[in-house]
């Protein structure tokens, strides 16, 4: 298997990466590689990532409650520098979370992404598509996840057409969202409608949001795709609303199709990382002292779970029910393949030949 990726920053690029090494020497290279791109240093915030245009999220997936698989993708993405986690609302999924990442850190002490649980307003095609029963919809359970897991950030995902029951779930958090650094909203395209229903939803949110806004624009949901065709409709998406002045408060970010193309999609349309200079005269302050980037950052969902999942089904098939980080040579292989998808945002410098 071979993978090559390249992009321009000031850290030297890794040269090579041998799948022969020992696992000794493997744990050193996932080491020595996280190192030599500047991956995250704890002082850094996700924040920051938005407000720069860069953030990613990995989405292991509402619907998906294998904890052994969350565990290492969470693992694997913390080391290859996502600014969140999004995953079930239930508590034993936000456990598996939670250990990927602090074994991620114990491997070097890169920053801690967000932990963020998805919930539904209703039916949503993220959980009919998969069957599901065991999601968490109630309201009060949801707070008291919140309350007791250390669970940073929000989404709820809507059809964004039944804004009572946008409203019912929201008023059901009570208090609980005082708690959260990031509230996100996940809706489909709407057409004429979405901008209206972003600004009804963000009314009932804005009397008791007390910490930063993000709306996820769901291009084509559960898509996983790897070609350039799958990530349009999210571009699309996110092209108009983000020409969109008046649209309501809140980073805007893609979902729904992402992969290794979308990066590029972005830039045809001059949006990846472009910063917005509030205007002034004369010798006056700009009105806002910070920049942002009409477009947040990108999440990845089916498409980051596929191109690593690949490698935790090698180690399952050969050894069972894993740590993906007892097998070095396995994590390597793993990080590398993270690395190339996190980078397109990131702008890493590497280039990476696996052999």
């Amino acid at each position: 298997m071979a993978l090559s990726f390249c992009c321009t920053a000031s850290v030297p690029p890794l040269q090579r990466v041998n799948s022969k090494l020992s696992g000794k020497k493997c744990l050193q290279e996932v080491k020595s590689l996280v190192k030599s791109l500047g991956i995250h240093s704890v002082t850094s915030s996700p924040v920051d990532s938005l407000r720069s245009g860069n953030w990613v999220k990995l989405i292991c997936g509402a619907s998906f409650e294998d904890v052994v698989d969350i565990r290492n993708l969470s693992l694997v993405y913390t080391l290859a520098g996502v600014d969140c986690i999004d995953c079930a609302a239930d508590e034993s999924v936000v456990g598996a979370v939670h250990e990927g990442i602090e074994v991620a850190r114990e491997i070097l002490p890169v920053r801690r992404p967000w932990v963020m649980i998805s919930v539904n307003d209703d039916e949503d095609l993220h959980f009919r598509k998969a069957g599901v029963a065991t999601y968490v919809r109630d309201a009060a359970a949801t707070a008291e996840l919140i309350h007791k897991n250390n669970v940073e950030a929000i989404e709820i995902h809507t059809s964004g057409r039944n804004i009572s029951q946008f409203k019912s779930l929201w008023e059901g958090l009570e208090d609980s969202v005082r708690h959260l650094k990031l509230v996100a909203v996940s809706l489909p395209d709407l057409g004429d409608s979405t901008l209206s229903s972003m600004d009804a939803m963000y009314s009932i949110m804005e009397p008791r949001l007390q910490c930063l806004n993000l709306w996820q624009l769901d291009g084509r949901p559960m898509s996983g795709d790897i070609g350039r065709g799958a990530t349009r409709e999210s571009v699309a998406f996110a092209v108009r609303l983000a020409a969109i002045r008046d649209r309501p408060n809140g980073f805007l970010q893609l979902a729904g199709g992402t992969n290794a193309h979308t990066v590029n999609g972005l830039k045809k349309h001059g949006l990846f990382r472009t910063r917005s200079f509030a205007e002034s005269s004369n010798n006056e302050e700009p009105k806002y002292s910070l920049l942002q980037a009409l477009i947040g950052g990108v999440a990845y969902g089916g498409y980051a779970r596929k191109i690593v999942g690949r490698i935790l089904t090698s180690v399952q098939s050969q050894h069972g029910l894993s740590r993906i980080e007892d097998y070095p040579e396995h994590l390597l292989e793993a990080i590398v393949q993270a690395i190339g998808l996190v980078g397109t945002v990131k702008g890493y410098d590497v280039i990476l030949d696996w052999k």
